[in-house]
């Protein structure tokens, strides 16, 4: 199915802005790396939606207040999944790209981690379900919005997913068994820890 996510962008992102930069850059990425897992692995998927999916998955970040991404709005940067998904909805796009946005961050979050950390969400499930959604939160996850935005390494994917709870570490151990190129290899099986840490950079963790 088309979509017009050129339009949805242009309204956000004004043309010439170093947010738009990021963003385009970001998200071209993620397209590119889903693209290339879509075809490696034979998934049956359209290439226009894998595009349209990953140029919009952060649609929400303009919402929020992140200057060092040249974001100015008023939420916290946590909320952008969220955000973006609101977003997309009014703006009329399809329902599948706003669930995407809504379920791509870290490697999903449950209702009781939200409640158990105090996340600026509304307390229930924001899992990647379909297949086009958990490819595209897969991929989001080797490019960051900040520092030189170059493909994270493997190792650091998984240190950054260590950081919140073992369930988060499942999860994206669960992606990339179905995703990577060679599954089971470099995969890091969870500590023993259950509670979140007390201080967690979120920023950090949630991909900024």
């Amino acid at each position: 199915m088309n979509c017009d996510f050129d339009k949805v962008i242009d309204k956000y992102y004004p043309a010439g802005s170093r947010r738009r930069d990021i963003y385009m850059k970001h998200c071209r990425q993620v397209a590119d790396k889903a693209l290339a897992i879509a075809r490696r692995k034979g998934l049956a998927l359209d290439d226009d939606d894998i595009i349209a999916g990953a140029m919009l998955h952060d649609i929400g970040i303009a919402l929020t207040d992140a200057p060092g991404i040249d974001c100015h709005g008023t939420l916290p940067y946590l909320c952008h999944g969220t955000a973006g998904a609101d977003l997309l909805r009014r703006e009329g796009v399809d329902e599948r790209f706003a669930r995407i946005a809504e379920r791509h961050t870290g490697a999903g979050i449950t209702a009781d981690e939200v409640a158990a950390s105090g996340l600026p969400l509304a307390v229930r499930d924001y899992l990647p379900e379909t297949l086009l959604e958990r490819l595209i939160c897969y991929a989001d996850k080797f490019y960051s919005k900040s520092g030189d935005m170059e493909e994270k390494p493997l190792e650091r994917v998984i240190a950054s997913m260590k950081k919140f709870t073992p369930a988060t570490l499942q999860r994206f151990n669960a992606l990339h068994e179905e995703f990577s190129q060679s599954p089971g290899e470099r995969i890091v099986r969870p500590a023993l820890a259950s509670q979140l840490p007390e201080s967690c950079d979120a920023a950090t963790f949630f991909n900024l």
